[in-house]
């Protein structure tokens, strides 16, 4: 009997956002070596090839959002029978905002090796550059393109402590920047990263309302990501200056208990202690 094939490998690699130096000596070792090459963009997979001055000699693919679940079972296949897989998209890791998750989801479920191999990110070196306290942060891949529905999204980061990352198309910038000085506030910092490594490498940074008045020029070009400052933390008002709104709720016919607890949930503050002083001021 013969024996079984090795196992072989998925990789997911990080690309260079612009300047090919960055690549990593592993990413060109594997460049080199994989029996199967996962790309986003065969022809910038080429052009990077090339930049880097490395010659693949195992088989390319496309693996785009289009192909990529098409692609999967032979993918997958090939690493069972003893290959390694490349998995690289345009520019920084694959699987965040690209083609990725779902290979690596279904290697797993098989207990098939995955590894990775680290590099540029778009989203790392925004928040470098930003200038902002990021300490802690959330990224939230590319915002809704809808306006309604980008400020119902906006909303839900109104008051998120972190910093918030996202990457955005260049024609939709400005319009981002609109809605979040009406969502929120134009005093809001932030920072607009374009063009990350390469030539015109570009950061501006100010509040969301200077930020906007910057990209209605129409000037926005290339690759964006935006950091947006967390929010800062609000103190409670005093349970007290609150009666009335729950007074004015119960008067068209809420019940108290409800009441008390719409109230409360919007402005921070214990349902007990609103309760409580809703109860006293009927006295």
């Amino acid at each position: 009997m013969s024996p079984a094939p090795a196992s072989g490998r998925l990789v997911l690699a990080a690309t260079p956002l612009g300047d090919p130096r960055d690549a990593s000596p592993r990413l060109c070792e594997l460049i080199g070596t994989a029996d199967v090459i996962a790309a986003e963009d065969t022809r910038r997979f080429r052009t990077l090839a090339g930049a880097l001055g490395v010659t693949w000699t195992g088989k390319i693919v496309s693996h785009y959002d289009a192909v990529e679940a098409e692609r999967l079972p032979g993918l997958l296949a090939a690493v069972r029978d003893g290959s390694t897989v490349l998995v690289v998209s345009d520019a920084g890791m694959p699987a965040v905002s690209d083609p990725g998750y779902r290979l690596v989801a279904a290697a797993a479920a098989e207990d098939l090796p995955v590894t990775c191999v680290p590099g540029p990110s778009a989203v790392t070196t925004a928040l470098v550059l930003s200038g902002l306290p990021v300490e802690r942060f959330c990224f939230d891949g590319f915002p809704p393109r809808r306006s309604g529905e980008r400020r119902r999204w906006l909303e839900t980061l109104r008051d998120e402590r972190r910093a918030i990352v996202v990457f955005e198309s260049p024609r939709r910038t400005a319009d981002l920047l609109d809605d979040a000085v009406a969502v929120l506030g134009p005093d809001r910092r932030a920072a607009v990263c374009r063009e990350l490594t390469k030539t015109y490498e570009q950061v501006v940074r100010g509040t969301l309302a200077e930020l906007a008045a910057w990209a209605s020029s129409g000037d926005v070009l290339g690759e964006v990501t935006v950091v947006l400052a967390g929010a800062e933390e609000r103190a409670a008002p005093p349970v007290e200056s609150l009666v009335a709104a729950v007074r004015e709720r119960t008067d068209d016919g809420e019940r108290l208990k409800d009441a008390v607890a719409a109230v409360a949930g919007a402005a921070g503050v214990p349902k007990r202690e609103l309760y409580n002083a809703t109860l006293a001021a009927r006295d």
